[in-house]
């Protein structure tokens, strides 16, 4: 009877503050879905203004998902083969995107790319610009999402095996080899999981993109920012797009992070 009775107390303890903790997550969701005029979201969805930040926002994640797998990977890779302290302090820069304000992100981005830059200099006076543009974008959604990629891929990778390799290299197999046959084959759970939650970073970024590309229809404003824009003209538009972009949220981390994961 004692013993029932103190797991019943720990449960106690332990449940109430859980429930609270899934009240604070799950209560503004609720209240979005109920606040919603469901007959108008289809039409709110493919308005004038709507429609075309959507599309934006699926190209733009996608490419930026492109770019996290193909420049992130081999950085993963490197990160999870040393531990020297240059490789450390490189791994705790590498997670400062994802602390930093986003809007510090944009002037950052800005200093880079901007007509007088570090890089945008040079390519301004060939006569490409970056700022306000679509690349842009792309670029700043790339920002706080490699981050992401790059430590779920790393750590992956680090629970490799380490006597496959070995076998790999008595049989002759160089170590890029190794990695494109065996490592990331392997990984391949890991992989999905960093694209995914990379996606769904990209899908949401906001202030990074606002300071940096701007909001222009059709060419920068994505649909975080043109939820923004609506929530002051027509705020049930707005709720319509933040249920799409919670719909696919949720379809994109429930399906694919859960299919590889398990």
């Amino acid at each position: 009877m004692t013993a029932a009775r103190g797991r019943w107390r720990s449960r106690t303890v332990l449940g109430v503050p859980a429930l609270l903790a899934l009240a604070l997550l799950l209560l503004p969701l609720l209240a979005l879905l109920l606040r919603a005029d469901w007959a108008r979201v289809p039409a709110d969805l493919t308005a004038e203004t709507a429609g075309p930040a959507l599309r934006l926002s699926l190209l733009t994640t996608t490419s930026t998902a492109a770019l996290c797998l193909l420049l992130g990977t081999p950085l993963a890779w490197l990160l999870a083969r040393a531990n020297t302290a240059a490789v450390r302090w490189l791994r705790a820069l590498l997670t400062v995107p994802l602390v930093l304000p986003p809007v510090v992100g944009g002037v950052a981005l800005l200093l880079t790319w901007g007509r007088q830059g570090l890089l945008g200099g040079p390519l301004t006076a060939l006569g490409v610009q970056v700022p306000f543009t679509t690349v842009a974008v792309v670029l700043a959604e790339t920002f706080v999402s490699l981050p992401y990629y790059v430590l779920a891929v790393e750590g992956a990778l680090r629970g490799l095996d380490v006597r496959l390799e070995a076998v790999a290299r008595s049989l002759g197999a160089s170590e890029l080899h190794y990695l494109r046959t065996v490592g990331l084959p392997l990984v391949l759970p890991g992989i999905a999981s960093g694209l995914a939650l990379a996606w769904a970073r990209a899908l949401g970024e906001f202030g990074g993109t606002i300071t940096f590309a701007g909001s222009f229809p059709g060419r920068t404003q994505t649909a975080p920012l043109a939820v923004y824009v609506a929530l002051e003209q027509d705020p049930q538009v707005a709720i319509s797009m933040s249920i799409a972009l919670l719909a696919v949220s949720v379809l994109v981390l429930g399906l694919l992070r859960g299919r590889w994961l398990r």
